[in-house]
């Protein structure tokens, strides 16, 4: 059994903890929102055939219910698979009923997804039209150039995504003096790298620093969609450096680039996120007469285009 042949039960795990989640939407609860999502996921998968194991969670930033690291997945059976989790991209989002929230997973064989630590990483991230012609190596204004002469397009039109956060003012600055376009997010950087592979999201090109694990999942989806992104860790204290040795970093690694071939080694992949509040690129459940609707979107490596899937749940 390949991985692609699973994606139909990946979809109701999305779909479990959106529908799950939205009871909380606009409750000001974010943990009890976080904590439905994480518990409807759980529940799903431990539904299928293959023998799953957590390598990206969820939780011990925001001191929130865990699909832990380590933790196994599923029946057992099956192929051994690699899966990281965002049961709730997004928690504040939701729980303030603003646009953008999701529920976020990617699967890939065993072995093949980066083993992000609980910190932040510095990333950039650009859809197939752009493709590795950027770099965290580079400066801000060089990747902005980089993108022009590969796109055509005027310096006034290029978009770079931001999360809205004090550390980002010189980021700002300086991309705004470069005479490029800014678009502040005020959550789910996992989708505001996904924006930038979708023409009619006018984006190019995500900057900034935001959680490692978010990250590994915008580059399976960006992997999936054919596009392009790096990573560096930025660990805040000593602790999270010897969390990440435990998980095999080196010491010496602790400033490396990493590219999407590294945080993504597989060309065997599957992402999948289903909206809870309304968003750019997927609508929020919503309810029926018979129950939920849900939208999502499945990406893989082989197709490498979008699928946008309604289901009435």
């Amino acid at each position: 059994m390949r991985i692609i042949d699973l994606e139909s039960a990946f979809l109701k795990v999305t779909e479990a903890a959106a529908i799950a989640s939205h009871a909380w939407v606009g409750k000001g609860d974010r943990h009890a929102a976080d904590d439905a999502a994480t518990t409807a996921m759980r529940e799903t998968f431990n539904d299928i055939k293959f023998d799953g194991t957590v390598v990206i969670g969820e939780g011990e930033r925001d001191e929130a219910p865990m699909l832990f690291i380590g933790e196994k997945l599923g029946d057992g059976s099956g192929p051994k698979i690699d899966i990281a989790v965002d049961p709730l991209d997004g928690t504040n989002l939701a729980a303030e009923n603003k646009p953008g929230a999701i529920c976020v997973l990617a699967a890939a064989p065993s072995g093949c997804l980066f083993h992000a630590p609980d910190t932040y990483m510095e990333k950039i991230a650009v859809g197939p039209k752009i493709g590795n012609v950027v770099s965290l190596s580079k400066t801000v204004e060089e990747n902005l150039e980089a993108i022009h002469k590969k796109t055509g397009k005027p310096m006034d039109q290029i978009t770079v995504v931001v999360l809205d956060r004090p550390r980002h003012a010189e980021i700002i600055k300086r991309v705004q003096a470069k005479g490029a376009k800014i678009k502040l997010i005020a959550e789910g950087d996992v989708f505001g790298a996904v924006m930038t592979a979708f023409e009619h999201t006018k984006t190019d090109m995500l900057l900034g620093i935001g959680a490692a694990p978010e990250g590994v999942l915008a580059a399976a989806a960006l992997k999936c969609a054919g596009g392009y992104m790096e990573g560096r860790l930025k660990f805040r204290n000593e602790e999270e450096k010897q969390r990440a040795q435990k998980m095999g970093i080196k010491a010496t690694d602790f400033d490396k680039i990493y590219t999407i071939d590294e945080l993504v080694s597989s060309n065997e992949v599957v992402f999948v996120a289903t909206g809870v509040t309304e968003g750019e690129l997927l609508k929020g459940i919503t309810t029926t007469t018979n129950g939920h609707m849900a939208e999502s979107m499945i990406f893989d490596t082989k197709s490498k285009v979008p699928k946008i899937v309604n289901n009435e749940k």
